[in-house]
């Protein structure tokens, strides 16, 4: 329901709404290119002419991040109803999965997808349940979305309108977790205390899959003595960040740079500290420190002179 969108997507929906064309949901996909558009009206992904990808964003869980840039936080669990409104049923959980086809192809393919804008006439939650739960208002986004992040261990994806090169913060995206209803991710915890090598082995894992979810390439570089363990890059080969890669741990709460990590330090750009708390506890999270902040980061041991 229009009550439960964000201030700021509401105003462009309703701007898009009274700027354009009075068209019925229907007539909307037709138009952008859906064969029998009619027939597929209860679906919320088709493949258009063009090989083109078009997906409903139900803007009732569009989240606004760090400079207004718009994301959808996008459950992988088919059998779980929008919302945690519970379990589908057969024909709901087809659905999910062909929406869930069409976007990873888009993924696949290094493509955008084009976006249909909808709120819906009853509340979010009730949306796959309530037979009056008809589209409220749908306009189709000129901005292009893409898929940001895949995750299938963790059943979720990031779509995300605009320029690509931009991803939601953790704090983004725990609200946007509270938003959907989605559970929050299963921690991965230890049986006991872990010694120092695991806990690099552990942080080293833990970042290569965090950027790698996104698309990256996480290269560990840490036998070449380069002053950092992982260099993010993007699919061009442009290289994002060279990343000086430590942990914290229960028994293991501090850790040190050596000279040729403080070196690579003062060259400055693209070199970031990356330090992962709690590894092996149940809020493991980590932070990413710039050159000039790294005396600020838990568990840094001090210089000796």
């Amino acid at each position: 329901m229009d009550k439960e969108v964000d201030a700021a997507v509401l105003a462009v929906i309703n701007e898009k709404r009274l700027l354009g064309d009075k068209r019925t949901p229907v007539e909307i996909i037709a138009k952008m290119g859906v064969f029998d558009a009619r027939q597929q009206a209860s679906e919320s992904a088709w493949l258009a002419t063009g090989d083109n990808v078009i997906a409903t964003i139900w803007a009732e869980f569009v989240s606004v991040g760090a400079g207004g840039r718009w994301f959808f936080l996008e459950s992988l669990d088919a059998q779980q109803r929008l919302g945690g409104g519970g379990e589908r049923t057969a024909l709901q959980v087809q659905r999910a999965k062909d929406r869930f086809k069409l976007l990873k192809r888009s993924l696949d393919a290094g493509q955008s997808f084009r976006a249909v804008l909808q709120t819906n006439r009853v509340a979010i939650a009730d949306l796959e349940t309530d037979k009056a739960a008809k589209v409220s208002m749908r306009v189709p986004d000129e901005e292009e979305w893409h898929v940001a992040n895949w995750d299938a261990d963790l059943k979720v994806a990031v779509l995300v309108r605009g320029p690509r090169g931009w991803l939601p913060s953790e704090e983004d995206m725990k609200a946007a977790r509270t938003r959907g209803s989605l559970p929050p991710p299963a921690p991965v915890v230890t049986s006991g205390p872990m010694s120092r090598d695991e806990v690099q082995a552990a942080a080293m894992a833990y970042l290569t899959k965090h950027f790698s979810s996104y698309g990256y390439k996480a290269e560990d570089v840490s036998s070449q003595g380069l002053g950092y363990a992982i260099e993010v890059s993007d699919k061009k080969g442009n290289t994002l960040l060279k990343l000086a890669v430590k942990g914290t741990a229960r028994g293991v709460t501090s850790f040190q740079l050596d000279s040729v990590e403080r070196a690579a330090a003062k060259r400055g750009d693209p070199w970031r500290l990356a330090v992962v708390m709690d590894i092996g506890g149940p809020a493991a999270q980590h932070k990413i420190f710039k050159p000039t902040e790294i005396d600020s980061a838990p568990g840094l041991e001090p210089l000796l002179s």
